[in-house]
């Protein structure tokens, strides 16, 4: 930046006198070449003197200003050969002092970098007027409503356009994507790898992207579509389930980025139609979910394919770290490497801005829980329902009004076109599977609902983790039934979530936002329609000998689809159970105890609706009051 040179106004005019150059006095020509080459060596300043606000008082007087244009005369024939930035410091100066008719002197106005526009960049940081970001890559980001990076992006953003190999680790939802995505482009554009452009026909690609999943490949590619066009650089995405025609001509045209899974990407690697010989970046995105889906040989052969590590900049992102994921590190990256950890050994790895919710639900009351759950929590955002199984996605997505399936067995392009309804509202309830855990960015996912514990708490992060995403808040509920109660203790042990017991919706919950809805849709319906139906609300009204207000709560009812309201268990979940608690006044130590003491107070016809019976947590160690929670049928 070209450097200002301010008066300072606490100084007199009389030291200011001092200071002020003496007239060149003309001699022999002797004396004035001596004279000009002194001049040359030294560096020509606005003299304080000259820019002086008279005694302290703002003021220039005419007189002063003609000096300053008498000097400026003088020194420019001698001194052609000085610096421009010199020549641009005096005329900012002068713009800087000048004042008319005794006017108060404007403020300075400090001239900024190339794109520079937000005021607030002092008060935040992480704004991107704080980083060596391009002028069009400011403007794209500041039009997807992007005014500062993230954590994880701003702590890793001059480690990889400096050129270091770097491993970078957050929390899922944290924007790790555009963390690799904006420096990579950076450096290749202005930045250690810049180089001249290279747009010939079959060119190899300098920039090489790893990722476990299709959906995964296809999200990260297309922000290098937005970005990198946005640069002049072209981009290809390759992974299986799509034809190989396409992605072999895409790489025979020539691209610079190429993204994909690793089995797709050894396929073409093997067939001769990517070579990587020119390769400035290889990026493992997700690393530890590739060692989970069994792709370990793919990425260490591909790995392996670069044949001049020293040239190539390897960036590894993952939520967290394995021992493979290390072993990674530390055999492909260079020994200087840098690590970016937003997690540590902090024991809450989940994402902090989602509300973690568990409720007890048997596997038969599903269909009729998750209907209820949706309603109540979802808010009117998008929601997921994650499943182990590909067969139970589908069964509940046939269950659900305008849900979708997402697994294994549903084609790509037929996953495409789901994920393409699903971001743009077209439906707002998704099945999957684990497939759509991983990197997903979705906006608006309001609610995540995973219909029993996973297998490893990894997992439950992920999925929990599509929700709260980009500094949005959400709700993940995970059902469990009671008898595998221990699986939650294990997430919430292993994870250091702290979950919320809730029970399943009851009446009033439902009702409140059901109601809401229905009279939303009445109040949106024409007033054309009452003459219409004048005649039998009349009718009804006269005849039903209910109220008018209890007439038109049937209706809002009917319009929000319920016609009968069911109790439901509050451990179970169950409908047309109730929840009774037993007393003893001492310890009980078995659910054959208790259930002996229900035979001796309630009748044979009873005992044999009484199911899922259980003991509290506290109940084989408590010395006063125990309870027993149990389930009776009504």
């Amino acid at each position: 930046m070209p450097a200002l040179v301010l008066s300072d106004p606490l100084i007199s005019s009389e030291e200011t006198k001092k200071s002020k150059p003496k007239k060149p006095q003309y001699g022999s020509p002797e004396e004035e070449e001596k004279k000009s080459k002194k001049k040359k060596k030294q560096h020509v300043e606005i003299e304080l003197s000259d820019l002086e606000l008279d005694n302290g008082t703002g003021e220039t007087t005419a007189s002063e200003k003609k000096k300053v244009k008498k000097e400026k005369k003088r020194k420019v024939p001698d001194d052609e050969d000085k610096s421009d930035t010199t020549s641009d410091s005096t005329e900012v100066a002068e713009k800087k002092t000048a004042t008319a008719n005794g006017a108060p002197a404007k403020k300075p106005k400090l001239m900024k970098d190339e794109g520079e526009t937000d005021s607030g960049a002092a008060d935040d940081p992480n704004a991107l007027s704080n980083f060596r970001i391009s002028k069009v890559l400011r403007e794209t980001l500041n039009s997807k409503g992007i005014k500062a990076l993230f954590p994880i992006q701003a702590m890793t953003f001059d480690l990889i356009v400096d050129g270091f190999d770097l491993v970078g680790r957050a929390r899922t939802g944290q924007g790790k994507t555009l963390a690799f995505v904006l420096p990579i482009l950076e450096s290749l554009t202005n930045g250690v790898h810049k180089a001249p452009r290279r747009t010939g026909y079959g060119r190899s690609p300098t920039v090489l992207v790893l990722l476990p999943t299709r959906e995964l490949a296809n999200q990260v590619h297309s922000d290098f579509e937005v970005y990198g066009e946005a640069v002049g650089l072209s981009s290809c995405c390759l992974y299986g389930g799509s034809p190989y025609r396409a992605q072999e001509i895409s790489l025979k045209r020539g691209v610079d980025i190429v993204v994909g899974t690793p089995g797709r990407i050894k396929d073409h690697i093997e067939r001769g139609n990517l070579d990587l010989k020119t390769l400035k970046f290889r990026v493992l995105d997700e690393a530890d979910e590739m060692l989970n889906m069994g792709f370990v040989d793919d990425v260490e052969l591909i790995l392996g394919k670069v044949e001049d590590v020293s040239k190539v900049q390897t960036l590894l992102f993952s939520a967290t770290l394995p021992d493979w994921v290390k072993k990674i590190s530390t055999r492909f990256l260079k020994q200087d490497k840098k690590t970016a950890d937003l997690v540590g050994n902090e024991k809450l790895k989940a994402s902090a801005s989602v509300r973690h919710l568990v409720l007890p639900c048997t596997r038969s009351a599903r269909p009729q829980i998750i209907p209820d759950v949706i309603r109540c929590y979802s808010r009117g955002g998008r929601t997921i329902v994650f499943t182990e199984t590909k067969e139970s996605a589908s069964e509940l997505a046939g269950l659900l009004p305008g849900a979708r399936a997402l697994h294994g067995d549903v084609m790509q392009a037929q996953r495409e076109v789901i994920l393409s309804g699903f971001r743009s509202g077209r439906f707002l309830v998704l099945v999957a599977t684990n497939v759509a855990a991983r990197g997903l960015d979705i906006n608006d996912v309001q609610l995540i609902i995973q219909c029993e514990p996973p297998r490893d708490v990894e997992a439950y992060i992920h999925r929990s983790g599509r929700t709260g995403r980009a500094g949005n808040t959400g709700v993940a509920i995970l059902l469990y039934e009671p008898k595998h109660s221990f699986s939650v203790s294990r997430i919430e042990r292993e994870s250091g979530v702290k979950f919320e017991h809730i029970s399943a919706p009851q009446p009033t919950d439902i009702a409140e936002s059901a109601g809401s809805e229905a009279v939303d849709a009445i109040s949106n319906v024409s007033d054309s329609v009452i003459p219409v139906f004048r005649s039998q609300a009349e009718h009804l009204l006269s005849s039903s000998g209910l109220s008018a207000v209890d007439i038109l709560a049937k209706a809002l009812a009917k319009a929000a689809g319920f016609t009968d309201i069911k109790k439901r268990s509050l451990l179970s979940s169950m409908e047309n159970y109730v929840t009774l608690l037993l007393q003893t006044g001492r310890p009980i130590y078995s659910p054959t105890f208790a259930f002996s003491t229900f035979r001796r107070f309630l009748p044979d016809d009873k005992i044999e609706g009484v199911k899922g019976l259980s003991l509290t947590a506290d109940g084989t160690g408590a010395f006063s009051m125990c309870l027993l929670m149990m389930w009776m049928h009504l």
